[in-house]
């Protein structure tokens, strides 16, 4: 990918989280209920219509659509996300706060994935059509057949309740608390991943630069490592891709389950009280890092499969 390819990337990023800022904002404009009241309602109060007038101003509810987004808009391009109505804190504060256990979340989950499914995924594929293959297929068929919600229970069952090895809660943040979400995640996708390291793999090990490899007399082992595997990663990295930018946008279910202090969590708890500005500020981190995540997954095809950046030249 050249350098203006880059730029122009960037300028449609920029593009689209204007389109997306203005899509979010409208549809929490329009969204039924009274963030005013439901404030009040938490908190177990039930509020005059002048504490409610008084509330809404202080939100700045009373104000019309264009000048609140415009107002939130010109905000946020000074780094300013607005403040939480409920948690009365600043949204990127908040989104910073649980950023860290999102990203350790998301790359354990990631690296249990890989050494999970990478190994089988070449099993299956040297040992195509025979009981090996006929046993990691069916292994996957049935993870990705398991609700993450059922998996995560089975899970805090057996090592939090019948072992007890894991804290079913825990409100300190460590690796214990890290290692039945991970695991739960990852369960889920080795399945996906084991399937297409599978399918890459037998793409290229009948293709002729491993056949002529075999007739030189190279190892298959060799083989494998040095020339299948290489060839076999652009799928994987795709997939990759996609998996980081969900994991990084939060996995609410998971997180719920385990009462995991991820940035999921905190999105259905805004979503529970209507917390405009934390839904607006957590909606604006998905898009960005989906769309970040996808280019760099772009740029490094190159650095994988250097034939793509001959076929763009020569184009």
């Amino acid at each position: 990918m050249s350098k203006k390819e880059i730029i122009q990337r960037l300028l449609q990023i920029i593009i689209v989280l204007f389109g997306v800022s203005f899509l979010t904002f409208s549809l929490t404009y329009l969204a039924p209920g009274d963030p005013a009241y439901a404030m009040y309602e938490a908190n177990g109060v039930v509020p005059t219509q002048q504490m409610l007038e008084s509330a809404r101003q202080s939100m700045g509810l009373d104000k019309p659509f264009l000048m609140r987004y415009f107002t939130w808009l010109i905000n946020c391009l000074q780094g300013n996300l607005g403040t939480s109505f409920f948690k009365h804190k600043e949204v990127a504060i908040l989104l910073k706060d649980r950023l860290l256990p999102t990203i350790q979340l998301a790359f354990f989950s990631l690296l249990l994935t890989l050494i999970i499914s990478i190994p089988l995924g070449i099993i299956a594929a040297i040992y195509k059509n025979r009981l090996a293959d006929y046993i990691i297929r069916g292994l996957t068929f049935l993870g990705i057949s398991m609700p993450s919600f059922w998996v995560g229970l089975l899970l805090l069952y057996i090592f939090a309740l019948r072992l007890n090895r894991m804290p079913v809660i825990s409100s300190e943040f460590g690796f214990q608390k890290l290692v039945l979400p991970a695991a739960t995640l990852a369960i889920a996708m080795s399945a996906k991943y084991t399937r297409q390291v599978r399918a890459a793999v037998l793409e290229e090990i009948n293709k002729d630069y491993v056949i002529g490899a075999r007739a030189r007399g190279i190892e298959e082992n060799i083989i494998l490592i040095k020339h299948i595997l290489p060839n076999s990663m652009l799928p994987l990295i795709t997939l990759l891709g996609l998996s980081l930018g969900s994991l990084l946008a939060g996995t609410a279910v998971v997180e719920i389950i385990f009462s995991y202090p991820g940035l999921g969590n905190l999105a259905v708890s805004a979503v529970a009280t209507r917390d405009y500005p934390l839904i607006q500020g957590f909606v604006l981190w998905i898009s960005l890092m989906y769309m970040s995540i996808n280019l760099i997954v772009d740029i490094s095809y190159k650095y994988f499969d250097p034939r793509i950046g001959k076929k763009e030249v020569r184009g």
